[in-house]
């Protein structure tokens, strides 16, 4: 009879820590409460497969899990093609809302150091980096696992939210 109680309560026990409800658990702030103004940066987690907004005291305003990054997904990007996500200090830059995917914010990706670096070596850093959404001829639902060239993906339902909430020159830190 204890297994059983257990059993029946270890859902609601795991999604009660995921979502917070536990006493010194992170709470991130439910996008309505969100201010634009209030976004100070975002991190991203790549080995957590998640993305982070925070305000400028570094408090975490809303947490995006499950991202989806490039196929080879772990290192920094270093050349055109290898389908890596970079990792460093960055920018949005611009915004596209008529990209081949729902939405998409532009990351400053190559800065000059990554240029240099691939340079040296006869190549090409490669760009056009962005969070986006899932590609345009999918209706529902998301493309499985890491499929991007180096990009960051979400949910349509996420990408449509972070669009609201993050302008032009939000500072981007991308980690391993």
């Amino acid at each position: 009879m204890r297994r059983r109680i257990v059993l029946l309560l270890l859902p609601a026990v795991v999604a009660a820590t995921a979502w917070g409800v536990f006493p010194g658990s992170p709470q991130p702030a439910r996008a309505s409460a969100i201010r634009a103004e209030d976004v100070a940066s975002i991190r991203v987690e790549k080995s957590a497969r998640r993305l982070l907004l925070l305000d400028a005291s570094g408090t975490v305003l809303r947490r995006y899990d499950g991202i989806q990054l490039g196929d080879a997904s772990q290192g920094h990007k270093q050349f055109e093609g290898d389908e890596r996500t970079p990792e460093g200090r960055y920018v949005i830059d611009h915004g596209n809302p008529d990209s081949a995917y729902h939405l998409s914010l532009h990351i400053s990706y190559p800065n000059a150091a990554d240029r240099t670096f691939a340079e040296s070596r006869g190549r090409s850093p490669g760009g056009q980096i962005f969070i986006h959404g899932q590609p345009n001829w999918i209706d529902i639902g998301r493309v499985p696992g890491d499929w991007t060239d180096g990009c960051i993906a979400l949910s349509n339902e996420e990408i449509e939210e972070l669009w609201t909430l993050v302008g032009d020159g939000t500072p981007i830190e991308i980690v391993s």
